[in-house]
C-alpha cells in the first residue's frame, strides 16, 4: 500500500509538471528601435531583458530588435515600454523627452517624427534663424542662450 501511495505521488508530479512546460509558449517578435552606436546596443538589449525577454538582439544597422519571451511572463508591448522607458524610441512607442534627454551624446539619435520636443527651453528652435535643425536643437544647450542661431 506505501509502494503505490508512492508511485501515486510520482506519477501525479510527473504529469504535473509536463503538464505546466506545455501550457508555456515561446513568443518571438523583431521590431525596430532607434539607436546609434554599441552602447545603444547595450542599453537596449538588457532593458528588453530585464521586462522579460529570454533573448535580445539589436543589430545597430537595420535597429532591428529580435526578442523571444515567455507570453506568460511578459509581452511585447512591455518590452518596448521598458525600451522606451530607457530612451530609446521604439516602433510602437515614444521615450519622453526627460528620458532621452539621458543618453549619453552619442547615444542621441535622429528621432522619429512625432517625438516631441521641449521648446520652453529650446526657444530658438523654432526661430528661423537658427543654425541648426530643429531635431539637433532637440538634444543641445545652445538654444537655452540662442548660441545655435545666426543673427
Amino acid at each position: 500500500m506505501k509502494t503505490l501511495s508512492i508511485c501515486a505521488v510520482i506519477l501525479f508530479s510527473v504529469f504535473s509538471t509536463s503538464q505546466s512546460f506545455a501550457q508555456t509558449s515561446i513568443s518571438k517578435e523583431t521590431f525596430k528601435v532607434w539607436g546609434n552606436c554599441g552602447m545603444c546596443k547595450k542599453t537596449i538589449e538588457k532593458s528588453a531583458i530585464t521586462a522579460g525577454a529570454k533573448t535580445a538582439s539589436w543589430n545597430e544597422e537595420t535597429h532591428q530588435l529580435q526578442v523571444s519571451y515567455s507570453s506568460a511572463k511578459t509581452s511585447g508591448n512591455k518590452i518596448q515600454q521598458a525600451i522606451a522607458a530607457s530612451g530609446y524610441d521604439t516602433q510602437d512607442l515614444t521615450a519622453s523627452n526627460k528620458a532621452y534627454n539621458n543618453l549619453h551624446s552619442c547615444c542621441q539619435y535622429e528621432r522619429k517624427e512625432g517625438a516631441a520636443i521641449n521648446t520652453t527651453t529650446k526657444a530658438c528652435c523654432s526661430n528661423e534663424h537658427c543654425a541648426k535643425g530643429v531635431t539637433a536643437c532637440q538634444h543641445t544647450d545652445g538654444c537655452k542662450d540662442q548660441s545655435c542661431c545666426k543673427m
